[in-house]
């Protein structure tokens, strides 16, 4: 049709090189619902094609010296920084995301994870030991078990679960899978990958409960607690979706939350006023307000957002997939709304009595990715961190990374751990030597 803009067509990147495919996936603008660009439907051809570039190049990079692929990392970070705004542009349209989000959290974040483990992989130690009456020391030196950046190094495959997915990860010259996502998308990855023993790191999803207690200063915990529920709309996997607010002060703190969650804007993504963009896709938009259409159902009550607020957006966004932050309460611990991850702008609000009540309860589902806890009683602050089933606990604050610690979720949440020494301890193999003299 005469006048309309080319659609961008992605190429996989195999073996230093960009490569077309034979089949291809239209892919949606979030905030217009309209196709944008089309994605390569990749198959066992081009997984079997990247493998043997990863395979071939695997040798000269693992060789390198550790100063020499530290600073191949640190000039990848550099390029990522010299094109921020573009990298957040493209992010933000992929996504849905706000452009301020993509500009001062996500690309800042790839270019400091860039520079972090370029200085990490230099300060790396090896054990040894010895045994004197034996005559003989040990060891241990770490193999790379994957790859780094020369071509064949690092190679993108595009393509759907069932299709490439299932060919990467039952493929047997795949040694480890890294996977962040869904658990039955994790427990499928298991059943593929167990005839071969690989290595897997499992990242999956969250019920992540907050625990506000009486003495919780709510002046810094409501801003951070809307914050923590609505960011990147809901669809971070440590977004907190149960708030638990003690009894004495759950009327005044459901009240200041609600307000406070009504002057988040939901507005296109480069709007700079805009708290909340888009949803990642329709058919997510549509799962998300089921469950606020079975909360209803079960009698629960709607504060702000969806069904209850006007959402107000310019005519070509008209059919792109925005939700308003939603409150619910009035709800069970069994509602499948404070069971089950939702991955929107949607948390629920409910009052506890006592603190080891509300530690059963906030441990009462299958996940345990991250938990927050406001108090301003050090003592409780630790003894309720501890007892929590979380593989993070943030108290006073939320989403602040350390990247020296590890990383990673109890139970459905997730298997091993991300980090410095995590991280270096997956992605290489130990091994021991010992040598009698």
């Amino acid at each position: 049709m005469a006048g309309t803009k080319a659609l961008l067509m992605l190429e996989n990147f195999i073996d230093g090189k960009f490569l077309p495919c034979s089949s291809y996936i239209d892919s949606y603008d979030p905030s217009t619902g309209e196709v944008y660009c089309r994605v390569p439907n990749s198959g066992k051809d081009e997984i079997e094609a990247a493998v043997k570039a990863a395979r071939e190049a695997f040798p000269g990079w693992s060789s390198r010296s550790p100063q020499e692929r530290s600073r191949v990392l640190n000039q990848v970070a550099d390029l990522l920084e010299q094109s921020l705004e573009e990298f957040a542009q493209a992010e933000s349209k992929d996504q849905g995301k706000t452009l301020a989000l993509a500009r001062t959290m996500d690309i800042p974040r790839s270019v400091q994870n860039f520079r972090f483990f370029a200085s990490s992989i230099l300060h790396h130690t090896s054990e040894c030991t010895q045994m004197d009456h034996l005559g003989c020391m040990h060891y241990t030196v770490r193999a790379p078990v994957g790859v780094g950046v020369p071509p064949g190094v690092v190679n993108i495959v595009f393509g759907t679960g069932p299709r490439v997915g299932e060919a990467l990860v039952s493929h047997p010259e795949v040694p480890l899978i890294s996977f962040t996502g869904s658990q039955p998308t994790a427990e499928r990855i298991t059943q593929l990958s167990a005839p071969h023993c690989k290595k897997l790191s499992l990242e999956l999803g969250g019920k992540n409960p907050a625990i506000i207690f009486e003495d919780a200063n709510l002046d810094e915990c409501i801003p951070a607690t809307v914050r923590s529920s609505f960011a990147n709309q809901g669809e971070i996997c440590l977004c907190t979706s149960r708030i638990f607010v003690q009894k004495s002060i759950y009327t005044e703190f459901l009240k200041r939350f609600v307000e406070a969650t009504r002057k988040w804007k939901v507005g296109i993504p480069s709007d700079p006023l805009a708290s909340m963009g888009a949803l990642i896709s329709k058919a997510h938009l549509e799962k998300v307000r089921s469950y606020v259409k079975r909360a209803l159902a079960e009698g629960a009550q709607i504060w702000c957002g969806e069904g209850v607020d006007k959402l107000n957006l310019p005519a070509r966004s008209q059919a792109g997939y925005f939700m308003l932050p939603t409150v619910i309460t009035d709800i069970k611990d069994e509602s499948c709304c404070m069971t089950e991850e939702i991955f929107g702008p949607v948390t629920c609000v409910v009052p506890f009595d006592s603190e080891e009540e509300v530690i059963e309860r906030a441990n009462n589902v299958k996940y345990g990715l991250a938990a927050t806890v406001w108090s301003n009683n050090v003592g409780r602050v630790h003894r309720v961190a501890k007892k929590l089933q979380s593989g993070l606990v943030w108290t006073n604050c939320w989403l602040i990374r350390e990247l020296n610690l590890p990383f990673g979720g109890m139970k459905s949440s997730g298997i091993g751990r991300e980090g410095a020494k995590d991280s270096y301890d997956f992605f290489t193999e130990i091994k021991t030597i010992t040598v009698k003299h």
